[in-house]
């Protein structure tokens, strides 16, 4: 009888173990940051917005926010600089890639830095690059796909 026991006992702290296993993976794996584009940056400091084309290699439709898994994402975006000392052809005005080491409960706003250290014309796509010009916290959870 005291054999019995034991094994009801033993079977019992074996799957708390197992349940409470599940319980921190799980936490992990839903951990995220978020990526943002919505919000206007400071012209004044020559950082304007940008159009997110690819996200990890892969085309997407631009969306104000990005959640995503905690480690690096790179993104394909394009700038929308409207400066009027910009003198530089449409076909300069190419995409470029922005790598982001996503960190849990973080947001990381994007945008389009405009290099004002010299006047940039014809096709020099020098002009500008893609930075992360704000990041805060910001609590996340990965909802998982049904």
């Amino acid at each position: 009888m005291a054999i019995k026991g034991f094994k009801s006992v033993l079977g019992i702290a074996a799957l708390l173990l197992i349940v409470s296993g599940c319980a921190s993976q799980s936490d992990t794996a839903n951990q995220c940051g978020i990526v943002a584009t919505y919000m206007e940056p400071d012209r004044e400091a020559d950082t304007y917005r940008v159009v997110v084309t690819h996200l990890d290699g892969k085309p997407v439709i631009s969306q104000p926010n990005y959640r995503l898994s905690v480690g690096e994402h790179t993104f394909t975006v394009a700038e929308l600089i409207d400066a009027p000392s910009l003198m530089v052809k449409l076909a300069a005005r190419t995409p470029k890639q922005l790598k982001v080491n996503i960190a849990y409960n973080q947001r990381y706003h994007i945008g389009a830095k405009l290099n004002t250290d010299k006047v940039y014309r014809g096709n020099d796509s020098n002009f500008w690059q893609p930075e992360v010009w704000q990041q805060e916290a910001h609590d996340c959870e990965l909802i998982p796909e049904l």
